[in-house]
């Protein structure tokens, strides 16, 4: 099985655990490090919106608790046949990918687009831009 059909198996499992009683839209994200190592996440609504969590932020908090701290890849499963990372999570990501990390768009049954992150987010903050502008 190749990374990518294994983040896609993982990003479904994901999915199907999510928590999303108010938009009924189930997001489930899977990582990749340069490790080898995968993490999951999946959308966590709440009644205060819009205090739920991403799909990705709950995947990249998973691989940061386990001490990693970098994505080889990323890839996110919905319903949507083409959904890709909001600009908060785009820039999450960013904190921790480099410009030519790929990131997967997957319906429930396959991968319907990849991008590199600097297609979908090319002016990305930096801890190099905000450190020279203090």
């Amino acid at each position: 099985m190749t990374i990518t059909e294994q983040l896609l198996l993982l990003a479904q499992k994901a999915r199907n655990n999510a928590y999303a009683p108010y938009s009924n839209f189930a997001v489930g994200a899977a990582i990749y490090t340069p490790n080898g190592k995968f993490f999951c996440g999946c959308n966590v609504e709440n009644a205060s919106y819009p205090c739920g969590t991403c799909a990705e932020a709950g995947a990249i908090a998973s691989m940061v608790a386990a001490g990693e701290r970098q994505i080889a890849e990323i890839l996110i499963c919905a319903d949507d046949n083409c959904l890709l990372p909001c600009g908060n999570c785009l820039q999450k990501i960013a904190e921790f990918a480099m410009p030519n990390t790929l990131i997967h768009s997957a319906d429930t049954h396959k991968i319907v687009q990849t991008c590199q992150l600097a297609n979908l987010l090319p002016q990305q903050f930096s801890l190099e831009k905000t450190s020279h502008d203090k």
